[in-house]
Protein backbone atom coordinates (compact mmCIF):
# COMPACT_ATOMS: atom_id res chain seq x y z
CA UNK A 1 0.00 0.00 0.00
CA UNK A 2 0.91 3.10 -0.93
CA UNK A 3 1.88 5.61 2.21
CA UNK A 4 1.78 9.33 2.52
CA UNK A 5 4.51 10.94 4.53
CA UNK A 6 3.88 11.99 7.79
CA UNK A 7 4.75 15.37 9.01
CA UNK A 8 7.17 15.93 12.10
CA UNK A 9 4.87 18.15 14.48
CA UNK A 10 7.75 18.62 17.33
CA UNK A 11 7.30 22.54 16.94
CA UNK A 12 3.43 22.68 17.03
CA UNK A 13 3.43 19.86 20.01
CA UNK A 14 6.10 21.83 21.96
CA UNK A 15 3.86 24.83 21.59
CA UNK A 16 0.18 23.22 22.51
CA UNK A 17 1.46 21.26 25.07
CA UNK A 18 3.90 23.80 27.29
CA UNK A 19 6.97 21.24 26.71
CA UNK A 20 8.45 19.08 24.11
CA UNK A 21 7.18 15.65 22.98
CA UNK A 22 9.21 14.58 19.87
CA UNK A 23 7.88 11.54 17.73
CA UNK A 24 9.45 9.84 15.57
CA UNK A 25 9.25 7.89 12.76
CA UNK A 26 9.48 3.72 12.95
CA UNK A 27 12.47 1.57 11.53
CA UNK A 28 11.68 1.25 8.05
CA UNK A 29 13.57 -2.48 8.75
CA UNK A 30 11.61 -4.13 11.34
CA UNK A 31 11.41 -7.53 11.92
CA UNK A 32 8.02 -8.02 13.36
CA UNK A 33 5.24 -6.25 14.54
CA UNK A 34 1.51 -6.92 15.20
CA UNK A 35 -1.37 -6.62 18.26
CA UNK A 36 -3.34 -3.86 16.23
CA UNK A 37 -6.12 -1.47 17.77
CA UNK A 38 -8.41 0.64 15.90
CA UNK A 39 -10.58 3.58 16.27
CA UNK A 40 -12.45 6.59 14.13
CA UNK A 41 -13.44 9.96 14.77
CA UNK A 42 -16.96 11.34 14.54
CA UNK A 43 -15.52 13.12 10.97
CA UNK A 44 -13.81 9.59 9.41
CA UNK A 45 -10.53 9.90 10.32
CA UNK A 46 -9.23 6.29 11.10
CA UNK A 47 -6.22 5.34 13.80
CA UNK A 48 -4.24 2.22 13.58
CA UNK A 49 -1.89 1.45 16.30
CA UNK A 50 0.27 -1.79 17.05
CA UNK A 51 3.70 -2.55 18.11
CA UNK A 52 7.10 -3.29 17.55
CA UNK A 53 10.91 -2.88 18.20
CA UNK A 54 13.30 -5.43 18.61
CA UNK A 55 13.97 -8.90 17.95
CA UNK A 56 10.54 -9.99 19.31
CA UNK A 57 8.24 -9.66 21.82
CA UNK A 58 8.62 -9.51 24.48
CA UNK A 59 11.51 -7.98 24.30
CA UNK A 60 13.10 -4.44 26.18
CA UNK A 61 13.29 -2.75 22.83
CA UNK A 62 9.46 -2.73 22.33
CA UNK A 63 7.51 0.29 21.40
CA UNK A 64 4.39 1.43 20.14
CA UNK A 65 3.01 3.18 16.83
CA UNK A 66 0.40 5.39 15.42
CA UNK A 67 -0.82 5.81 11.80
CA UNK A 68 -4.19 7.42 10.55
CA UNK A 69 -5.96 8.01 7.28
CA UNK A 70 -7.74 10.71 5.77
CA UNK A 71 -9.51 8.68 2.96
CA UNK A 72 -11.51 6.26 4.68
CA UNK A 73 -8.19 3.77 5.13
CA UNK A 74 -7.47 3.93 1.28
CA UNK A 75 -3.50 4.40 3.13
CA UNK A 76 -2.57 5.29 5.72
CA UNK A 77 0.83 7.50 7.51
CA UNK A 78 4.24 6.60 8.02
CA UNK A 79 3.57 5.10 11.53
CA UNK A 80 5.52 6.94 14.43
CA UNK A 81 6.79 6.04 17.82
CA UNK A 82 4.25 7.20 20.42
CA UNK A 83 6.17 5.44 23.16
CA UNK A 84 9.46 3.82 23.15
CA UNK A 85 11.56 1.84 25.88
CA UNK A 86 13.62 3.43 28.74
CA UNK A 87 16.04 1.19 30.80
CA UNK A 88 14.74 -1.93 30.40
CA UNK A 89 10.81 -0.98 30.38
CA UNK A 90 9.63 -1.95 27.40
CA UNK A 91 6.34 -0.38 25.44
CA UNK A 92 3.61 -2.79 24.47
CA UNK A 93 -0.40 -3.75 23.70
CA UNK A 94 -1.13 -0.47 22.64
CA UNK A 95 -5.14 0.41 21.95
CA UNK A 96 -7.36 2.85 20.74
CA UNK A 97 -10.83 4.48 22.31
CA UNK A 98 -12.82 7.61 21.91
CA UNK A 99 -14.01 8.81 25.14
CA UNK A 100 -17.46 10.47 25.50
CA UNK A 101 -16.05 13.67 25.11
CA UNK A 102 -14.80 13.04 21.74
CA UNK A 103 -10.72 12.53 23.21
CA UNK A 104 -8.31 10.08 21.77
CA UNK A 105 -6.91 8.23 24.22
CA UNK A 106 -3.31 5.90 23.24
CA UNK A 107 -3.94 3.56 26.00
CA UNK A 108 -0.64 1.17 26.68
CA UNK A 109 1.72 -0.95 28.59
CA UNK A 110 5.20 -0.06 30.28
CA UNK A 111 7.02 -3.04 32.03
CA UNK A 112 10.44 -3.97 33.09
CA UNK A 113 11.15 -7.06 34.73
CA UNK A 114 14.20 -6.36 36.62
CA UNK A 115 12.28 -3.80 38.74
CA UNK A 116 8.92 -6.06 38.09
CA UNK A 117 7.39 -2.62 37.53
CA UNK A 118 4.63 -3.05 35.24
CA UNK A 119 2.05 -0.37 34.68
CA UNK A 120 -0.93 0.86 32.59
CA UNK A 121 -0.02 4.29 30.91
CA UNK A 122 -1.83 6.39 28.26
CA UNK A 123 -1.66 9.53 26.20
CA UNK A 124 -4.78 11.98 25.15
CA UNK A 125 -5.32 13.84 21.81
CA UNK A 126 -8.31 16.39 22.62
CA UNK A 127 -9.34 17.25 19.06
CA UNK A 128 -8.36 14.25 16.78
CA UNK A 129 -9.61 15.33 13.61
CA UNK A 130 -7.50 18.44 13.74
CA UNK A 131 -5.43 18.73 10.65
CA UNK A 132 -2.17 17.83 12.75
CA UNK A 133 -3.42 15.74 15.71
CA UNK A 134 -1.74 16.55 18.93
CA UNK A 135 -0.92 14.25 21.72
CA UNK A 136 -0.47 15.17 25.45
CA UNK A 137 2.40 13.66 26.90
CA UNK A 138 1.99 10.36 28.18
CA UNK A 139 1.20 9.54 31.94
CA UNK A 140 0.29 6.61 34.32
CA UNK A 141 -3.04 5.38 34.80
CA UNK A 142 -2.58 4.39 38.25
CA UNK A 143 -3.47 0.83 39.53
CA UNK A 144 -2.85 -0.23 43.28
CA UNK A 145 -1.46 -3.52 41.99
CA UNK A 146 2.24 -5.25 42.20
CA UNK A 147 1.71 -5.81 38.69
CA UNK A 148 -1.29 -4.60 36.04
CA UNK A 149 -1.94 -3.95 32.59
CA UNK A 150 -4.54 -3.80 29.96
CA UNK A 151 -5.21 -4.84 26.55
CA UNK A 152 -8.53 -4.06 25.30
CA UNK A 153 -10.66 -0.44 25.30
CA UNK A 154 -12.76 0.69 28.34
CA UNK A 155 -16.58 0.59 28.60
CA UNK A 156 -18.44 3.04 29.27
CA UNK A 157 -21.59 1.88 31.57
CA UNK A 158 -25.51 2.94 31.79
CA UNK A 159 -24.28 5.04 34.94
CA UNK A 160 -21.78 6.80 33.20
CA UNK A 161 -19.14 5.31 35.17
CA UNK A 162 -15.93 4.38 32.69
CA UNK A 163 -14.47 0.58 33.22
CA UNK A 164 -11.30 -0.39 31.91
CA UNK A 165 -11.01 -4.48 31.86
CA UNK A 166 -7.42 -5.02 33.80
CA UNK A 167 -5.13 -7.90 34.63
CA UNK A 168 -3.15 -8.13 37.15
CA UNK A 169 -1.35 -10.00 40.23
CA UNK A 170 -0.86 -9.73 43.98
CA UNK A 171 2.85 -10.40 43.89
CA UNK A 172 5.67 -8.16 41.94
CA UNK A 173 6.83 -9.83 38.96
CA UNK A 174 10.47 -9.75 37.64
CA UNK A 175 9.40 -11.47 34.35
CA UNK A 176 7.33 -10.37 31.74
CA UNK A 177 4.11 -11.61 33.01
CA UNK A 178 3.15 -13.23 36.11
CA UNK A 179 2.30 -16.86 34.84
CA UNK A 180 1.70 -17.97 38.39
CA UNK A 181 -0.16 -15.62 39.85
CA UNK A 182 -2.67 -13.86 37.07
CA UNK A 183 -5.71 -12.34 38.12
CA UNK A 184 -8.74 -10.50 35.96
CA UNK A 185 -10.44 -7.50 37.30
CA UNK A 186 -11.74 -3.74 35.96
CA UNK A 187 -10.57 -0.22 36.58
CA UNK A 188 -13.52 2.17 37.66
CA UNK A 189 -13.41 5.83 37.06
CA UNK A 190 -15.56 8.02 38.29
CA UNK A 191 -14.47 11.38 37.09
CA UNK A 192 -13.68 10.57 33.20
CA UNK A 193 -10.47 8.80 33.73
CA UNK A 194 -8.58 10.80 36.29
CA UNK A 195 -8.80 8.54 38.59
CA UNK A 196 -9.47 4.64 38.90
CA UNK A 197 -10.31 2.03 41.27
CA UNK A 198 -9.32 -1.03 41.15
CA UNK A 199 -11.90 -3.83 41.97
CA UNK A 200 -12.36 -7.71 41.21
CA UNK A 201 -9.23 -10.31 41.91
CA UNK A 202 -10.85 -13.27 39.91
CA UNK A 203 -8.24 -16.51 39.54
CA UNK A 204 -8.33 -18.64 36.16
CA UNK A 205 -6.66 -21.16 34.38
CA UNK A 206 -3.11 -20.23 33.24
CA UNK A 207 -2.88 -17.68 30.13
CA UNK A 208 -5.87 -15.98 31.09
CA UNK A 209 -5.48 -12.40 30.17
CA UNK A 210 -7.02 -9.52 27.91
CA UNK A 211 -10.50 -9.93 29.59
CA UNK A 212 -13.60 -7.65 28.34
CA UNK A 213 -16.27 -6.37 29.53
CA UNK A 214 -20.02 -5.84 28.23
CA UNK A 215 -22.98 -4.75 30.26
CA UNK A 216 -26.29 -7.15 29.42
CA UNK A 217 -29.76 -6.34 29.04
CA UNK A 218 -30.33 -7.13 32.83
CA UNK A 219 -28.07 -4.76 34.08
CA UNK A 220 -24.99 -7.29 35.30
CA UNK A 221 -21.87 -7.14 33.89
CA UNK A 222 -20.27 -9.91 31.96
CA UNK A 223 -16.28 -10.31 32.25
CA UNK A 224 -15.06 -12.50 29.39
CA UNK A 225 -11.12 -13.49 29.22
CA UNK A 226 -9.04 -15.35 27.29
CA UNK A 227 -7.23 -18.57 28.69
CA UNK A 228 -4.97 -21.45 27.88
CA UNK A 229 -7.98 -23.90 28.56
CA UNK A 230 -9.49 -23.83 24.78
CA UNK A 231 -12.65 -22.02 25.88
CA UNK A 232 -12.97 -18.40 27.15
CA UNK A 233 -13.49 -17.72 30.82
CA UNK A 234 -16.69 -15.60 32.13
CA UNK A 235 -17.60 -14.40 35.29
CA UNK A 236 -20.57 -11.49 36.28
CA UNK A 237 -20.92 -8.70 38.53
CA UNK A 238 -24.19 -7.16 39.99
CA UNK A 239 -23.06 -4.30 41.27
CA UNK A 240 -21.30 -2.45 38.04
CA UNK A 241 -17.68 -4.22 38.74
CA UNK A 242 -17.34 -4.20 42.36
CA UNK A 243 -18.05 -7.89 43.16
CA UNK A 244 -17.65 -10.98 40.52
CA UNK A 245 -19.13 -14.46 40.42
CA UNK A 246 -16.82 -17.64 40.72
CA UNK A 247 -15.18 -17.69 37.22
CA UNK A 248 -16.00 -20.76 35.29
CA UNK A 249 -15.91 -21.81 31.89
CA UNK A 250 -17.96 -20.71 28.65
CA UNK A 251 -18.91 -22.94 25.74
CA UNK A 252 -16.91 -20.21 23.31
CA UNK A 253 -13.97 -21.87 22.06
CA UNK A 254 -10.55 -20.53 21.75
CA UNK A 255 -7.13 -21.01 21.01
CA UNK A 256 -5.90 -19.11 23.51
CA UNK A 257 -5.94 -15.52 21.43
CA UNK A 258 -7.21 -12.31 21.82
CA UNK A 259 -10.77 -11.83 20.96
CA UNK A 260 -13.43 -8.77 21.09
CA UNK A 261 -17.00 -8.53 21.60
CA UNK A 262 -19.09 -5.28 21.73
CA UNK A 263 -22.60 -4.35 21.18
CA UNK A 264 -23.91 -3.05 18.50
CA UNK A 265 -26.17 -0.19 17.91
CA UNK A 266 -29.63 -2.74 17.25
CA UNK A 267 -28.61 -4.15 20.70
CA UNK A 268 -27.10 -7.41 19.63
CA UNK A 269 -23.72 -8.42 20.42
CA UNK A 270 -20.91 -8.96 18.17
CA UNK A 271 -18.48 -11.42 18.68
CA UNK A 272 -14.79 -11.65 16.85
CA UNK A 273 -13.32 -14.85 17.67
CA UNK A 274 -11.41 -17.98 16.29
CA UNK A 275 -14.35 -20.32 14.54
CA UNK A 276 -13.80 -24.00 13.81
CA UNK A 277 -9.86 -23.11 13.85
CA UNK A 278 -6.67 -25.29 14.00
CA UNK A 279 -5.02 -22.53 16.17
CA UNK A 280 -4.76 -18.96 15.77
CA UNK A 281 -6.73 -19.42 11.85
CA UNK A 282 -10.41 -18.95 10.70
CA UNK A 283 -11.18 -15.71 12.71
CA UNK A 284 -15.14 -15.47 12.09
CA UNK A 285 -17.18 -12.59 12.87
CA UNK A 286 -20.24 -13.73 14.77
CA UNK A 287 -24.12 -12.35 16.27
CA UNK A 288 -25.88 -13.15 19.24
CA UNK A 289 -29.89 -11.51 19.08
CA UNK A 290 -30.15 -12.94 23.32
CA UNK A 291 -27.14 -11.52 24.89
CA UNK A 292 -24.42 -14.42 24.33
CA UNK A 293 -26.01 -17.24 25.06
CA UNK A 294 -26.19 -18.12 21.76
CA UNK A 295 -23.78 -17.10 18.68
CA UNK A 296 -24.55 -17.42 14.86
CA UNK A 297 -22.24 -19.45 12.46
CA UNK A 298 -21.07 -15.84 11.38
CA UNK A 299 -19.18 -14.24 8.81
CA UNK A 300 -15.57 -15.44 8.19
CA UNK A 301 -13.34 -12.82 7.78
CA UNK A 302 -9.69 -14.78 7.14
CA UNK A 303 -9.23 -18.15 7.34
CA UNK A 304 -5.61 -18.31 7.21
CA UNK A 305 -3.11 -19.44 9.94
CA UNK A 306 -1.13 -16.73 12.01
CA UNK A 307 -4.25 -14.78 12.16
CA UNK A 308 -5.08 -12.89 15.32
CA UNK A 309 -6.17 -10.60 17.96
CA UNK A 310 -9.00 -8.05 16.54
CA UNK A 311 -10.32 -5.05 17.71
CA UNK A 312 -12.66 -2.67 15.99
CA UNK A 313 -15.51 -0.23 16.48
CA UNK A 314 -19.02 -0.39 14.52
CA UNK A 315 -19.15 3.92 12.97
CA UNK A 316 -22.26 5.85 13.11
CA UNK A 317 -23.67 4.40 9.44
CA UNK A 318 -23.50 1.08 10.69
CA UNK A 319 -20.17 -0.35 9.00
CA UNK A 320 -18.02 -2.72 11.40
CA UNK A 321 -14.36 -1.91 11.33
CA UNK A 322 -12.25 -4.25 12.85
CA UNK A 323 -8.43 -4.72 12.47
CA UNK A 324 -6.30 -7.67 13.13
CA UNK A 325 -2.59 -8.99 12.54
CA UNK A 326 -1.13 -12.17 10.09
CA UNK A 327 2.12 -13.57 10.56
CA UNK A 328 3.86 -11.72 12.93
CA UNK A 329 7.67 -12.41 12.57
CA UNK A 330 7.00 -13.18 8.86
CA UNK A 331 5.02 -10.92 6.78
CA UNK A 332 3.77 -8.74 9.76
CA UNK A 333 0.92 -7.48 7.99
CA UNK A 334 -1.85 -5.49 9.90
CA UNK A 335 -4.92 -5.99 8.61
CA UNK A 336 -8.41 -4.51 7.94
CA UNK A 337 -12.24 -6.11 7.42
CA UNK A 338 -15.11 -3.92 6.82
CA UNK A 339 -18.78 -5.41 7.08
CA UNK A 340 -22.49 -4.49 8.09
CA UNK A 341 -24.73 -6.49 10.30
CA UNK A 342 -26.56 -7.82 7.90
CA UNK A 343 -23.51 -9.89 6.48
CA UNK A 344 -22.52 -11.45 9.79
CA UNK A 345 -26.24 -12.55 10.05
CA UNK A 346 -26.24 -13.95 6.54
CA UNK A 347 -23.06 -14.95 6.56
CA UNK A 348 -22.07 -13.52 3.43
CA UNK A 349 -21.38 -10.22 1.51
CA UNK A 350 -25.24 -9.05 1.26
CA UNK A 351 -24.97 -5.39 1.51
CA UNK A 352 -22.13 -5.11 -0.71
CA UNK A 353 -20.02 -3.35 2.13
CA UNK A 354 -18.30 -5.86 2.83
CA UNK A 355 -13.93 -5.25 2.57
CA UNK A 356 -11.38 -8.55 3.39
CA UNK A 357 -7.84 -8.58 4.05
CA UNK A 358 -7.19 -5.01 3.08
CA UNK A 359 -3.47 -4.05 4.32
CA UNK A 360 -2.96 -1.43 6.68
CA UNK A 361 0.83 -2.03 7.08
CA UNK A 362 3.03 -4.70 6.29
CA UNK A 363 6.90 -5.58 6.90
CA UNK A 364 9.38 -4.33 4.22
CA UNK A 365 11.93 -7.25 4.00
CA UNK A 366 14.57 -7.17 1.44
CA UNK A 367 14.83 -10.27 -0.63
CA UNK A 368 18.27 -12.01 0.00
CA UNK A 369 20.38 -12.60 -3.41
CA UNK A 370 22.14 -15.46 -3.27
Amino acid sequence: MLLRPLFCFFAISALLCGQAIAERLVDPDRTWQGIPGLERTAKGRVFSSWFTGGPKEPSADNEVLLSWSNDEAKTFTTPQVMAGPKDGTRCFDPTLWIDPKGRLWYIFNRGNKDTAQHDVWARICDAPDASTPIFGAEFRVGFDAPFAFRMNKPTVLSTGEWIMPITHASQPSHDWFPFADQLQGVGISNDEGKTWKLHGALSMPKWALECMITELKDGRLWLLTRTGSGFLWESHSSDKGRTWTEPKATRISNPGSRFFIRRLTSGNLLLINHYKFKGRSHLYAQLSTNDGQEWNEGLLLDERSGVSYPDGLQDKDGLIWITYDRDRQGDGEILLARFKEEDVLAGKNVSGAVTLKQTISKLHKPVTKP
